[in-house]
This record gives C-alpha cells, structure tokens and sequence, in this order.
C-alpha cells in the first residue's frame, strides 16, 4: 500500500505538506517561542520586520507566533471532529444498512431532518447562547458532520452485506453487533479512512467559518479562522499582514488533506488495483 501510495506524487507533495505544517505549528513555538497570552499595546499592527517577521496584530501579539498556536488549535479541532465524527457515523451508517427495513428507514430519515436543518442558523443560536470552548467547538462541529459519513458507510454497507462472507456469519449465527464490527465495518476501513481526511480539511473551513459568526475561542486563545475574522476589520488600512497569513494556511492545509484523501481513495480503492 506504501508503494502505491508513493507513486501518486500529489498525495505524497499533500503529506509532506502536512508533515511541515504539524512541525511548524506543534515544533515551532519550542524553536521560536513568542509572548501570546499577553497583549502588548506597544507594538500593536506593527509592519513585518526581523523581530516580528510577519509583523504583529490588533493587540500585539507575534503574527507568526500567532500562526502557530492558531494552527495547533485548529489542527487538534480538526483531527478530533475527523475521529468523532466518522466513527459515530460509520457506526450508524454500518447499522443501518446492515438492518435493512424498518430500522434502515428510521435512521436514515433522522439523518435527512438533520440535513435539512439550517445549519448556519444553528450556528448562529449557539454564537448567542455560549462560551465556546474547544470542547464545545468540537461537540458542535461534530454534530454538524457526521451525518455525511453515515450516508457514506450506509451505501458501501448495502454492497458490502451481500458479500459471501456475510451470508456465512449469519448462518454461523453470529450476533448483529459482531458481524458489523468484526466484517462490516474492517472491509469498509477504506471509504472510512479516505472520508476521515476529507472531514479535517471540512472541519477546519467549519471552524473559521463559526470564528466569523462570534463562536470562536476567546483573545488569548487563536485559530486560524479566528485570526482571519479579526483581520478583515483592518485589511482596509492596509494590514495585510493580519488577514493573508492565516488564509494561506487555512488554504494550504485543506488543499493539502484533500490530496492526501484522492491519494488514500486510489491506494485503497480495490477496483484500481
């Protein structure tokens, strides 16, 4: 899988990619620490210079400092919402094409309603009700995107249970929950591994697209969306140095998942073998 994965040069230029933005964000404050729990007035939408190479913000903080506990924070939002989500939705996706019948419909049609519901009106409620926290952050995105994945394993579960080996299981009397977890869901780590890069990159858009609402974490804390929203305030006097940084990486980061993720689709995809 290794070789065949190395032969697809964009998915291995989007690894690399994310190998150095993983460095830059989690090793980089160890190699350049900055001050970004305090503000500093004194130096507030300073131009990029050698002390501040990328300059600094509204209130003083390091702008490339700055990037990198955003980029943190955003990354562990991001890789937390791929986990949460696509297990729970391919646990609920697998049970409900493996059931079949009633049970098939009644999960399914709860996930249509959730579809149908606005989610930027969600969005906006929770903007004016809560504290966002990354915990909440989390829970919220969360819910707002394991619907996709279930509708996913979902389908490749109604190929997937005509298979032989299935029909085996049943008649050895295997328990549903088994034969989902055990057969089901391993022959399915492919279409669930693949969605699971695609869900990062969509969490981290869904994450600056609620920094932009107000549900962002609070001043000293940072993300990317976060950094972007607050910049847009002064890109007209002509600080491009808060906005462009911070949407470059945003940019760079799905583009990279998403290379990653095609790559992953054709290494593991059976019928390209």
């Amino acid at each position: 899988m290794i070789q065949r994965f190395a032969h697809h040069r964009f998915g291995v230029a989007g690894a690399a990619v994310l190998v150095l933005l993983f460095a830059f964000c989690f090793a980089g404050p160890l190699v350049d620490p900055t001050n970004q729990l305090q503000a500093n007035v004194a130096i507030t939408n300073m131009a990029p210079s050698a002390a501040h190479p990328l300059g600094t913000d509204a209130n003083g903080y390091d702008v490339l400092g700055r990037l990198m506990v955003g980029g943190r924070a955003s990354l562990e939002i991001g890789l937390a919402v791929a986990v949460l989500a696509t297990l729970f939705g391919a646990l609920w996706g697998a049970l409900a094409g493996f059931s079949g019948g009633a049970i098939d419909a009644l999960l399914m049609r709860i996930v249509d309603t959730l579809l149908a519901l606005p989610a930027i009106f969600v969005l906006i409620y929770l903007a004016t009700v809560a504290q966002p926290t990354i915990w909440l952050l989390i829970g919220v995105i969360s819910l707002l995107s394991w619907l996709g994945p279930a509708r996913l394993i979902r389908g490749e579960t109604l190929s997937l249970r005509s298979r032989p080996y299935i029909d085996a299981a049943r008649a050895m009397g295997a328990p549903r929950r088994w034969t989902i977890v055990r057969h089901l869901l391993p022959n399915a780590l492919g279409t669930v591994t693949v969605n699971a890069t695609f869900q990062v990159a969509d969490a981290i858009v869904l994450l600056a697209t609620l920094s932009f609402l107000g549900f962002g974490l609070a001043p000293p804390a940072a993300t990317w969306g976060g950094m972007l929203y607050q910049g847009t305030a002064y890109l007209l006097d002509g600080y491009w140095w808060e906005v462009y940084p911070a949407g470059v990486m945003i940019m760079v980061t799905v583009i990279a998942f998403n290379l990653v993720g095609e790559a992953l689709r054709d290494t593991l995809n059976a019928r390209t073998r």
